[in-house]
């Protein structure tokens, strides 16, 4: 079977003398309330080999747990409003820098967190002009939360996700159905990381690199699921 890359992505990554395939999978959107077990198994079923892994983007297992949220419905507090005028606006993507996205940030990681993350990242940018401290201390669940933005495909370009729930389970039961080990993963063109694995001596670091180019690619591919395959 012949497998086709996204546009300006490569199918190939060589890494540490092996040879690896990463296939990325087109699938219908994944909305609120699917479940994710049978999503994978569908779209994967008579694809994956053996020793495949497969990796699925968090949003998309996200959206399907129902932690995705309209952004019309957000009413956001007043911590939130006040916040998000001191978050740094990055080209690549909203973050926490609307009162939507900085309010589920509160809500997930906690309000004395939060402060304490504003606090220090307000002394290190001002200081020694170093950037990204506030998402180090606030933490993943701060650093998962997606806002609305044009690339994404709709209906979800007017809500805000925040990451999956209990990643590592979640991939443990996509396992269980499919046949083959799993991951979870938040990559894109910035670098990335894995959330969840199904199984413990699934390597993260080489999974990232693996995947450092994000091969699903970053808005309408509609690939929010692929295969790593070893083929060298």
């Amino acid at each position: 079977m012949e497998f086709v890359a996204n546009e300006n992505k490569e199918l190939t990554m060589e890494l540490e003398e092996e040879v690896y395939v990463r296939i990325p999978i087109k699938t219908r959107t994944v909305m609120i309330g699917d479940s994710i077990e049978d999503i994978v198994y569908e779209y994967t079923k008579g694809l994956i080999e053996e020793n495949d892994i497969v990796f699925i983007s968090e949003k998309c297992v996200a959206i399907s747990q129902g932690r995705a949220y309209k952004m019309s419905d957000i009413k956001p507090c007043r911590l939130a409003k006040f916040l998000s005028k001191f978050v740094y606006k990055s080209p690549y993507g909203i973050g926490l820098s609307i009162p939507e996205t900085m309010h589920f940030a509160i809500k997930e990681c906690g309000v004395i967190r939060i402060l304490i993350a504003a606090f220090l990242a307000a002394i290190f940018t001002k200081i020694f002009k170093i950037r990204g401290v506030f998402y180090r201390i606030a933490g993943y669940k701060a650093s998962s939360i997606d806002g609305p933005t044009s690339c994404t495909i709709p209906p979800f370009n007017e809500y805000v996700v925040l990451g999956p729930k209990d990643p590592d389970l979640t991939a443990k039961k996509i396992s269980e159905r499919i046949g083959v080990k799993v991951c979870i993963v938040d990559i894109n063109d910035l670098g990335g990381r894995v959330l969840g694995v199904s199984h413990k001596d699934i390597n993260k670091r080489k999974i990232v690199n693996i995947l450092k180019d994000n091969p699903l690619g970053q808005g309408h591919q509609s690939t929010p699921i692929g295969i790593i395959r070893r083929i060298k």
